[in-house]
């Protein structure tokens, strides 16, 4: 069954006022070392991209790798990739290597108080589909398996001119959302990895608490208004069913063969 999304999909904002953002406290940044580390050796292997390079190049590009790499081990603000700071104001949420926003917050940046900031949004349900079908965030996509994480990165296009922001979350944003979000930024450090700390979504955010959070206080941005628990007692064959499919697509998944991209993305234009 394919990622199911609603007729929203992909946020496109453009030319709206500045929202003024409040001062926030930061969350503890989570140094992407794994990163490096593969980014350093692939620059000292025999790879086709070291051979052009002279021993002054590689001593540029490593040095740069370290000063990215220092900048965001003490400018917790920044983006991912140190090229800028984040645009949503962050708490520190349970996972404390993540970036987190308050229900609050998500509301905002539907509502438009950041659309001079945000050129596309892509919200990511990671719940099972009969839990999205039963209320869902406006614009939302449903992507559930890693498999369909793939898909997504590798048929987004992205710009550097452009900030194309992703927000995950799942029921409670305590498992399956984080799981998601740090899989897709695995893929992202794979896909760049002789150019770290370069990513294509450097700016990536975790709705802290959940759709369940969301939908006691923001119900208004759901579609339809309402709620379906992941263990809800009629949903519990297709609890059972897409369980064992998720489990079987994360244990067959090979990052390195994609087919074509789940489900159909249109834009909402503010």
């Amino acid at each position: 069954m394919p990622p199911h999304t609603s007729e929203y999909s992909v946020v496109d904002c453009e030319g709206i006022t500045r929202y003024s953002r409040r001062r926030c406290v930061p969350a503890k940044r989570h140094l992407d070392f794994d990163g490096l580390d593969k980014s350093v050796k692939r620059r000292r292997s025999f790879g086709f991209s070291e051979a052009a390079e002279t021993p002054e190049q590689k001593e540029r590009s490593i040095e740069s790798i370290i000063a990215a790499v220092e900048r965001l081990s003490t400018e917790p603000r920044l983006v991912s990739d140190g090229s800028r700071e984040n645009m949503l104001p962050t708490i520190l949420g349970k996972h404390k290597d993540l970036n987190a926003i308050t229900p609050e917050t998500m509301s905002r940046v539907l509502e438009g108080a950041f659309r001079d900031s945000i050129d596309q949004l892509t919200v990511i349900d990671c719940r099972y589909p009969y839990e999205f079908e039963g209320g869902h965030i406006k614009g939302a996509v449903n992507l559930y398996t890693k498999q369909a994480i793939d898909e997504f990165i590798h048929n987004s296009a992205t710009s550097s001119e452009k900030n194309h922001v992703l927000i995950f979350h799942c029921e409670f944003s305590s498992e399956r959302g984080p799981k998601m979000y740090r899989h897709l930024r695995s893929l992202d450090r794979e896909l760049n990895i002789d150019s770290y700390p370069k990513l294509n979504f450097p700016e990536i955010y975790l709705l802290e608490g959940g759709y369940k959070a969301f939908y006691e206080t923001q119900s208004n941005h759901c579609l339809p208004q309402s709620y379906t628990p992941m263990l809800q007692k009629d949903h519990s064959e297709n609890l059972r069913h897409f369980r064992v499919k998720s489990k079987s697509w994360a244990a067959g998944d090979n990052p390195r063969q994609r087919s074509r991209a789940h489900g159909k993305q249109t834009k909402l234009c503010f």
